[in-house]
């Protein structure tokens, strides 16, 4: 069984890789076509199942959809471990599906586990609860399988780049970090230095609370117009919180997602009027 999860996992890097939308460590996405996006899902199986029913990739060629940070919440094994690496198992399996049509973007949570920090939820270090999961479901090969996870997640783009000018990532560089911050992060290959603090995927995962000053200087410097982030927890599973940007949660009952016509033009509001409650799908 450990060995076909890694070799699983295995796969799922090579479709991250040769995702024919990928560019460097960006998804680049043309018009036309649709777009659905969640925000951290945290190993909510249920709103994973509904981003999936919703987003109907069969019966729809050109659309496309954007997952991020499924590890480290959902349900947990009797001794207390994380078992968020199963849905994170579905979604490559979903990815291989539809290779290039899922596309993941690393989260905090995901760099955090890369460079084995100590990342807390809820009062618990998820590292180390996941690590006991996967040692006590696949015994002596549970370090190999948090192994292949670990190079899975390194092998995720870092964000998804639409031709109609709306940037996804998991977040932004903070305020005070942004001078520290290299957007040929983009442009060239992924080193695990990147994910560790204060390297640039570091900075990029983690960062909150933006100012509407480094939303510009972000806009011009990235050549777009509208950011959608993750990370910042939304009890009423999103929020504006900018001119141009908006936060998605995914990883509860009020959880919404956003779908995007990747052949228009959005002013905020638009976007706004575009996020669906995931409760309302069946």
């Amino acid at each position: 069984m450990s060995q076909t999860t890694i070799d699983l996992l295995h796969r799922g890097i090579r479709a991250n890789q040769t995702d024919r939308l990928r560019r460097a460590n960006l998804i680049c996405l043309p018009a036309p076509g649709s777009l659905v996006v969640g925000g951290d899902i945290h190993g909510h199986r249920r709103n994973f199942e509904r981003l999936v029913a919703h987003a109907q990739l069969a019966h729809h060629p050109d659309r496309h959809l954007v997952l991020q940070e499924i590890i480290h919440g959902g349900p947990e094994d009797g001794a207390g471990g994380c078992l968020s690496y199963q849905l994170l198992l579905d979604a490559v399996r979903y990815k291989l599906c539809f290779p290039d049509q899922v596309h993941f973007v690393m989260g905090n949570h995901d760099t955090a586990m890369i460079n084995s920090s100590e990342v807390m939820k809820n009062g618990k270090e998820m590292n180390r609860a996941m690590a006991m999961a996967l040692e006590r479901q696949f015994g002596q090969a549970g370090p190999q399988v948090r192994l292949a996870i670990q190079q899975f997640l390194f092998s995720q783009p870092l964000a998804v780049k639409c031709d109609n000018r709306v940037w996804i990532s998991h977040s932004l560089p903070n305020d005070r970090c942004l001078d520290q911050f290299d957007p040929g992060i983009f442009e060239r290959e992924l080193r695990l230095s990147d994910c560790e603090k204060p390297g640039s995927a570091y900075l990029l995962t983690w960062g909150r609370r933006h100012s509407q000053g480094t939303l510009d200087r972000m806009a011009k410097l990235l050549d777009v117009d509208l950011f959608v982030l993750g990370h910042q927890p939304q009890q009423n599973g999103w929020s504006q919180a900018g001119d141009n940007l908006i936060i998605l949660a995914s990883d509860h009952n009020h959880g919404c997602l956003l779908q995007i016509d990747l052949s228009k033009t959005y002013a905020i509001a638009e976007l706004v009027s575009a996020l669906t409650p995931l409760a309302s799908i069946a």
